[in-house]
């Protein structure tokens, strides 16, 4: 069996998965911190552009790690979070991660400033942004172009979140999966030194175990970098939370997602990095259920069990996966 992992465990720096850690490890030499900052102030869900909703499952912050720092300004906010990390564990290599809502809804111009005022402190090392497919203009994807080109690290992270249409419209995303497929191959294309990855949400309603091989296959498929999961939860004042409320909805326990994880990472292809494996809920008090998405670090500690339970890791079965041809990766 293809065995990356067991034949060099200094690989993965001991971990059973390919943690971005140790990309971001190997691309700049040490260990680089994430600073979220949030710039923008909505996004097409909220402001109802073709009909559309607020995702079920988003908040009033946008996905925001740090709402308190939304008043800042960008400096301040990257400054705030620069002394935090250097006071707790003393890093000095920083990515800047634009994260709540969508940063590319606004104008090419405001992102190329922000870019630039992030870029203007020298440990600062890239940016990394998070938007939506359908939030791709020509003019956002020249500065990806341009400034990935000039040598500075750029990653962006598409809300996919799933590729199973059903889910994508249960889920009020405004988007089908043909929207996610046509924004990774146009960023690849229009900008193809960006590092790439998506965001996937396990968890979803009548999810199978078909449902989590497919998503893997999809994966596989693709021309990306990277992963990034998320266990769907409910959260004060969202859809969902009504859903939950009147017994339409139910999360999952945590042992059934981290099952499905270990299932998903097992079939991945082993070159891909992972950003997670679980999100956390960074707001406690807005957390309406499951309570286990409060505890970040038990979440990854009985992940990391599972995977020794099952003698497994990340990509051991991806060689037995059939492959997607690109006609398949539409489902009916």
């Amino acid at each position: 069996d293809y065995d990356p992992h067991m034949s060099n465990p200094d690989r993965w720096q001991g971990l059973p998965y390919n943690a971005i850690s140790c990309f971001y490890r190997k691309t700049f030499g040490n260990r680089v911190y994430k600073i979220p900052v949030g710039v923008a102030e909505t996004c097409p869900n909220r402001e109802g552009i073709r009909g559309m909703k607020t995702c079920i499952f988003c908040d009033q912050w946008g996905s925001a790690a740090f709402p308190e720092y939304r008043e800042a300004t960008l400096r301040q906010q990257i400054e705030q979070a620069r002394e935090r990390v250097r006071l707790r564990f003393n890093g000095d290599t920083f990515l800047i991660y634009f994260q709540a809502y969508t940063t590319t809804f606004g104008r090419a111009s405001q992102l190329s400033e922000q870019f630039s005022v992030s870029l203007s402190y020298p440990e600062v090392k890239g940016v990394v942004v998070g938007t939506r497919p359908d939030c791709l203009s020509p003019s956002v994807l020249d500065l990806w172009r341009e400034t990935s080109e000039n040598g500075t690290f750029v990653g962006v992270e598409l809300g996919v979140q799933s590729f199973d249409n059903r889910q994508l419209e249960w889920m009020r995303r405004g988007h089908d999966s043909s929207k996610s497929l046509a924004a990774i191959e146009k960023i690849r294309t229009k900008a193809p030194k960006v590092n790439l990855g998506i965001h996937l949400m396990f968890g979803l309603p009548n999810e199978t175990t078909e449902d989590i091989l497919h998503t893997a296959k999809m994966v596989n498929s693709l021309p990306l970098d990277n992963v990034k999961l998320h266990n769907l939860h409910v959260l004060k004042g969202t859809p969902l939370a009504e859903q939950y409320q009147n017994g339409l909805f139910s999360p999952i326990s945590r042992e059934e997602y981290i099952r499905r994880v270990v299932l998903f990472l097992e079939h991945l292809n082993p070159e891909t990095a992972v950003h997670r494996l679980a999100a956390v809920a960074s707001r406690h008090e807005e957390l309406v259920a499951p309570a286990w998405a409060r505890s970040k670090m038990e979440t990854y500690q009985m992940t990391l069990d599972e995977f020794t339970r099952q003698e497994t890791f990340q990509g051991r079965a991806f060689q037995a996966l059939p492959r997607l041809s690109p006609e398949a990766r539409l489902r009916p």
